[in-house]
């Protein structure tokens, strides 16, 4: 299952059914769980932790380094979950002591070709990176977000659960749960009613949601006035709550 011309570390922990191909690099302190395929030319270094039934394609690097010029060598480390694709060319980071020492991807999630993930990022589950999107560091991607090509995010940003961005979308400020947008600097446009109609969300509660987004974006209320009128939508409609905690949540001010 380890091809001849692999290089992998005796120290390292992998399950007897790992793939592993030819001039891919396996470091010192890396576990790989059972039904992951490593492709050719991958670098993955330690302290990594990958979990079951991930395939990770040729040239990513995995586990590296950061590059925040505080890091001064730091045990810090990286976690990832299961069945996540991760294609050409994708670079991850670990962790920095500055934060809580961990990069954590969860499971699930596809990041297309040329994918960046930096220092300290939180990646959720069912979550889409597409092509060349770059996650500067301390970003949080929450669950079933979809960040379209070319997509940057400024550090310590957080985008709530099944957020869209379109191409080439700039974001400097937290992104709300549902929320659909795009543009430099990323502008909200409406929320994300497809994607919320193919995860099984009800029209009912669609509706509200579409509601709640006007109360926070269209009716020229403060983020506190929203708020308290979204917390009354709450009590019918309990989906709202992501948007609340979303908003209540952020430390960078919501884009607006």
């Amino acid at each position: 299952m380890i091809h001849p011309q692999a290089i992998v570390d005796p120290t390292a922990n992998i399950a007897d059914d790992v793939k592993i191909g030819p001039w891919t690099y396996i470091g010192p302190n890396v576990t790989i769980d059972e039904g992951t395929v490593i492709e050719s030319h991958v670098v993955i270094k330690g302290p990594t932790r990958i979990g079951k039934g991930n395939r990770i394609f040729q040239f990513s690097s995995i586990g590296e380094e950061c590059q925040d010029l505080k890091y001064n060598g730091e045990p810090t480390e990286l976690v990832i979950g299961d069945y996540n694709t991760i294609r050409e060319g994708v670079t991850i980071h670990r962790g920095t002591i500055q934060d809580n020492s961990l990069t954590s991807i969860g499971s699930h999630n596809l990041l297309m070709a040329y994918v960046h993930v930096a220092h300290d990022c939180v990646v959720g589950n069912h979550v889409i990176l597409a092509n060349n999107t770059s996650l500067a560091g301390h970003v949080r991607v929450a669950d079933w977000a979809i960040l379209g090509g070319f997509t940057a995010i400024h550090q310590f940003c957080q985008v709530g659960e099944h957020v869209m961005t379109g191409v080439n979308s700039v974001i400097f400020k937290d992104v709300p749960a549902y929320v659909k947008g795009g543009g430099n600097p990323f502008k909200p446009r409406t929320i994300n009613a497809e994607g919320l109609k193919r995860r099984g969300f009800s029209a009912e509660t669609i509706a509200v949601l579409k509601r709640a987004y006007r109360l926070l974006y269209r009716e020229n209320l403060t983020v506190e006035q929203s708020i308290e009128a979204l917390e009354a939508l709450q009590e019918d409609t309990p989906a709202v709550a992501l948007l609340i905690d979303s908003v209540k949540a952020s430390t960078r001010g919501i884009s607006r």
